[in-house]
């Protein structure tokens, strides 16, 4: 079953979409439509051909002849569609590691949602794109626990196996009471070693087991327990281990609340869910907030940003 929404194109021919690409970008008004057309309706793979061949025709890159003709929220999700998912990541840890402030979602929702070799592919494009290691990014941005959650994270040797062993997660679960709610403080350190080197599914299995230890749900135990990022590290790799689309739904409906929507955050979860699991988002969406993702986000975009957003769910 494909839980992504941008497959690949049937009748792909990079050298058609050049030109095509090429008389929008260039006719009297950018040709928005087009573009986004294109770009929605090309797996990634497909994309990297469409700007080998621009680049090899034209003599200038795709990214820099979009950069001249497109603005905003818009540029930056043609941008985006444009990259590779690792650049793509690697840009997104940039720009939250980068100027004033951290934004430490971003490091944790990449970290804890991606396999083990994506991570590695981060890492390398990162040191490559921007000469400097992740990891001392990391070290100098961040700090206390929650950096050492992250570079735990980095070091990308979660277990991968969908195996689950009932005794190993009964024996994490009495662990992680023993390190939290049954004592006085909290061995942070025991929570980071489970959390980020245990598959999803056996993860899913300590939470359950955790059950039969505590009163409270795991959730629950690190919120009396700790507080400020490594509170919301830890909670956010309990919530995408346990059951990932709805992580990522969750994300999207925070993108839309309060004033103002967080064009960026909305970029970002489309942009690397596209060929993922976004169907699965979507159905996660519609069942936790009783909005379909599609209604949402024609309620809170507008304009060409908003008509790529929806060529990327696929309703049309």
């Amino acid at each position: 079953v494909c839980s992504s929404k941008v497959t690949p194109y049937q009748n792909f021919n990079a050298t058609n979409d050049t030109a095509v690409l090429k008389s929008a970008i260039e006719s009297k008004g950018v040709d928005e439509d087009v573009i986004t057309a294109i770009l929605v309706k090309r797996s990634n793979e497909q994309r990297q051909k469409i700007k080998a061949v621009f680049e090899s025709t034209t003599g200038k890159t795709l990214e820099a002849a979009l950069k001249k003709a497109l603005k905003g929220d818009y540029e930056d999700i043609c941008l985006g569609l444009l990259m590779t998912p690792a650049q793509f990541d690697a840009h997104q840890f940039r720009k939250a590691t980068h100027g004033l402030g951290t934004n430490e979602d971003v490091l944790v929702e990449i970290l804890a949602t991606r396999s083990n070799k994506e991570i590695l592919e981060i890492k390398s494009v990162f040191k490559a794109e921007y000469k400097k290691d992740l990891e001392d990014v990391i070290k100098s941005e961040t700090s206390g626990d929650f950096t050492k959650a992250l570079l735990a994270m980095l070091k990308a040797n979660r277990d991968e196996s969908t195996v689950v062993d009932v005794a190993l997660a009964q024996k994490d679960a009495e662990t992680l009471f023993e390190a939290g709610e049954h004592r006085k403080g909290t061995d942070v350190n025991a929570f980071i070693d489970i959390l980020t080197s245990r598959s999803g599914p056996q993860l899913s299995k300590t939470f359950q087991q955790y059950a039969t230890v505590s009163k409270n749900k795991l959730p629950k135990a690190l919120q009396m327990e700790l507080k400020g990022d490594i509170e919301k590290c830890l909670i956010d790799i309990v919530k995408s281990a346990y059951n990932t689309p709805a992580f990522f739904a969750e994300r999207l409906h925070l993108a839309f609340k309060g004033l103002g929507t967080k064009e960026a955050a909305v970029t970002r979860v489309l942009v690397s869910r596209s060929e993922v699991d976004l169907k699965r988002i979507m159905e996660e969406y519609k069942a936790m907030y009783s909005i379909s993702l599609h209604d949402h986000i024609v309620k809170e975009t507008s304009g060409h940003y908003q008509k790529i957003l929806v060529g990327l769910l696929g309703t049309n």
